[in-house]
């Protein structure tokens, strides 16, 4: 979960300012949470509740911060303003940018892919929307439990792709060219180029520098890899404390929590 928030803040400053520069640096004073990173947190605060209402703490933690860095999309920002939010058959890439709890929560496969469509369906009940929340969970899922068994090497990768696309017949033989500065908000445009670059990566912070200089939707982009690299990888200690330094103390308050109860 982590993961996916400091893909997020890492990306904040390039979402309306893309970068190609693999070397950027990873924080600044521009850097800020966004959307990705209360979804996110909302998403987690739901499963502490014990609850599958992630529709009711997603939109609770969405008012709290009306205004965050980059904005909510137009028809979410409808649905965070509307006093009876209403699913509207979305498959934007918000979706999936906030399922990762979901995979660090549950141990099978068939709850992670409940939950994940349970997380979706509250706004993004379109199918796509839905196959790339449940596609995200999932790899964060197999991430863990495949790093329990084997070390990642270009062996464990291929499975991990495997359970991945072969839930959502994603096809990742990407070419970067065909991907490079082309903003799509969209699931389908979106998981497919996630685990693309997961694929190619040999750590977390290499992941997130990977997705956020592809010069596309950086911080949705970040926040979707980082879920997953965090599953395969972990996260350097000094990039965590960098970065939580850039959020209030309730979110840290439910980020530790989460931590302390899932281990």
């Amino acid at each position: 979960m982590l993961g996916a928030i400091i893909g997020d803040i890492v990306g904040s400053r390039w979402e309306f300012n893309p970068t190609n520069d693999y070397n950027f640096e990873l924080f600044s004073d521009e850097n800020g949470f966004t959307d990705d990173t209360i979804c996110t947190v909302a998403v987690a605060d739901t499963l502490l509740h014990r609850s599958d209402n992630y529709g009711k703490f997603i939109h609770e933690w969405c008012r709290r911060y009306p205004n965050p860095m980059g904005g909510y999309g137009g028809r979410f920002a409808q649905w965070v303003r509307s006093d009876n939010p209403q699913p509207y058959n979305s498959f934007g890439n918000g979706a999936a940018m906030r399922v990762s709890p979901i995979g660090n929560w549950f141990d099978n496969r068939e709850e992670v892919l409940e939950h994940a469509r349970l997380s979706a369906s509250c706004s993004h009940n379109h199918p796509e929307g839905i196959k790339g929340a449940q596609t995200v969970a999932l790899s964060v899922l197999m991430a863990h439990k495949l790093r329990e068994e084997i070390h990642y090497d270009i062996c464990g990768m291929k499975e991990l792709m495997g359970y991945a696309t072969g839930m959502s017949h994603y096809d990742i033989n990407i070419r970067k060219k065909d991907v490079e500065n082309r903003f799509d908000e969209t699931c389908q445009g979106t998981v497919p180029v996630a685990l693309w670059i997961i694929y190619q990566s040999k750590g977390f912070e290499d992941a997130v520098r990977r997705a956020v200089s592809l010069g596309v939707d950086a911080d949705t982009l970040g926040a979707i890899v980082g879920g997953i690299a965090e599953a395969i990888w972990g996260i350097p200690e000094r990039i965590k404390e960098q970065a939580l330094q850039f959020l209030p103390d309730e979110m840290k308050t439910v980020i530790s929590i989460f931590y302390d109860q899932r281990g």
